[in-house]
């Protein structure tokens, strides 16, 4: 592997350097992309793997360091997979990102917005409430380990803290690889999910244990005895996620709560929900504002989940309608609305939007606003249908349209298509920083309709 120094630019959206290899002339040539180097850095780098146009490396040593550059605090940062970014200040992580979502919105979307929102903070440590955590068996490395994958592979990390989960379940790692190694099904429990919320008004700690074989009654009363001690609720999963059920103890429900709208909301540990509870509240709150729903008005809520924006919404608009891909879902989110007392002024109803049509939104009706909550993958479907309904029925246009991301490539993406082949403008957009350390950018943009 050849080994030179290279100045850094910039980052990726991987956290990786980026910097250019000279040409002969001295202007920028191949593209290199050095793990662990941080702009304005010089660095040696060694290459694992070359393409024609770019190559992939790691940073050997460090010649010139970058002010930004901070100490790690996490032990196991370079080899634990869960966080990209523990040497940048944090900060500077978020003035990163928002020039991420830019350079999509301006090279992928071809779109700019008026205004760039202020990034939303919130705590950087502790603050993983939801979490997926590997469990594998390694007598070469002493037995249990439990933690996340090692960075970039299928390895469990050998880890004993971890400086982003809640303190309480940093400090339950290792007593968890003692209980799991005494149990008879050590080979035969792969991860375990994590969520936290409230129950029985003080906090709550689920973990869902995945099972691929039966409990002996023995390690029935080390699970119950260990739940007792640090004042978790396990539940099991025999097969897919739709299967697990409480186990230990059985009292309680995991919620959490927008405070501001007078929202309780619950939810399994198998569902989907923010991994950062604080976060989240800002979140919505923002895209409340954004959205400025009147009194009088009628709104959508895509890709509406258990109703994390649907039921605030609920209590300021004449009537929102929940749309998700799931039937359960939307069983569950009227559940919700009935449990907080909004459900004269929600409906659900169960569409595949990533196979979204024109006529799909003219036999809903109109909506004098919108809000997108799409996955990862975006919601091109929806926002080509809107350009469809902007042909054929102008009128039924939402006016408003606040899209939450959780990927700035397939905003941009989609941006363009309400903004270049739609009839909107893209108002303000801005990044909630909801998984400090990662890489993983959370955004916004508010789309506003043209008045031609």
């Amino acid at each position: 592997m050849q080994q030179t120094i290279l100045s850094i630019e910039s980052l990726d959206a991987e956290a990786r350097g980026i910097g250019h290899l000279p040409n002969e002339d001295g202007t920028p040539g191949k593209v290199v992309f050095v793990e662990g180097a941080l702009p304005r850095e010089r660095v040696e780098f060694s290459s694992y793997r070359k393409k024609p146009n770019w190559e992939a490396a790691k940073m050997m040593a460090l010649h010139k360091e970058s002010s930004e550059r901070v100490s790690p605090k996490c032990h196991y940062f370079g080899t634990c997979g869960g966080c990209s970014m523990q040497h940048l200040d944090a900060v500077a992580q978020v003035a990163m990102k928002q020039r991420i979502l830019e350079d999509n919105l301006k090279h992928i979307g071809k779109v700019k917005p008026e205004t760039m929102l202020r990034p939303v903070h919130g705590p950087t440590w502790g603050y993983r409430y939801r979490a997926r955590i590997s469990v594998r068996n390694v007598p070469k490395k002493g037995g249990v380990l439990v933690g996340f994958h090692e960075r970039k592979s299928i390895y469990v990390t050998d880890m004993k803290s971890c400086e982003v989960l809640p303190p309480h379940v940093s400090a339950m790692l290792v007593p968890l690889r003692t209980l799991i190694a005494s149990l008879s099904i050590t080979d035969q429990l792969p991860q375990i999910e994590l969520a936290i919320g409230h129950g029985l008004e003080k906090r709550m700690t689920a973990m869902v244990l995945r099972i691929m074989a039966s409990l002996t009654t023995e390690d029935e009363e080390k699970l119950k005895a260990f739940a007792d001690r640090y004042q978790i609720h396990w539940w099991l999963q025999p097969a897919g996620p739709d299967s697990a059920y409480q186990y230990y103890p059985q009292d309680g429900e995991l919620h959490y709560t927008l405070p501001e709208f007078g929202i309780r909301m619950p939810f399994k540990p198998t569902d989907f929900t923010q991994v950062n509870h604080q976060i989240n509240r800002v979140l919505v709150a923002r895209a409340l504002r954004l959205l400025d729903v009147q009194p009088h008005e009628r709104v959508a809520d895509l890709f509406c989940g258990l109703g994390n924006f649907t039921l605030p919404i609920a209590t300021q608009a004449s009537e929102v309608v929940g749309i998700e891909g799931s039937t359960t879902l939307t069983e569950r989110a009227l559940e919700n609305a009935r449990a907080n007392g909004v459900e004269n002024k929600t409906s659900f109803f169960c569409r595949n939007l990533f196979e979204a049509k024109t006529e799909d939104f003219v036999a809903l009706g109109k909506f004098d606003r919108m809000l997108i909550d799409p996955p990862r993958d975006g919601a091109q479907a929806v926002c080509e249908a809107l350009v469809g309904l902007g042909e054929s029925h102008p009128d039924m246009l939402p006016k408003r349209i606040v899209y939450v991301s959780c990927s700035p490539s397939t905003l941009a993406r989609d941006a363009a298509i309400l903004v270049n082949q739609g009839r909107y403008v893209l108002k303000n957009a801005g990044v909630v920083n909801m998984f400090p350390h990662t890489s993983h950018v959370e955004s916004m943009g508010v789309f506003e309709l043209r008045n031609d």
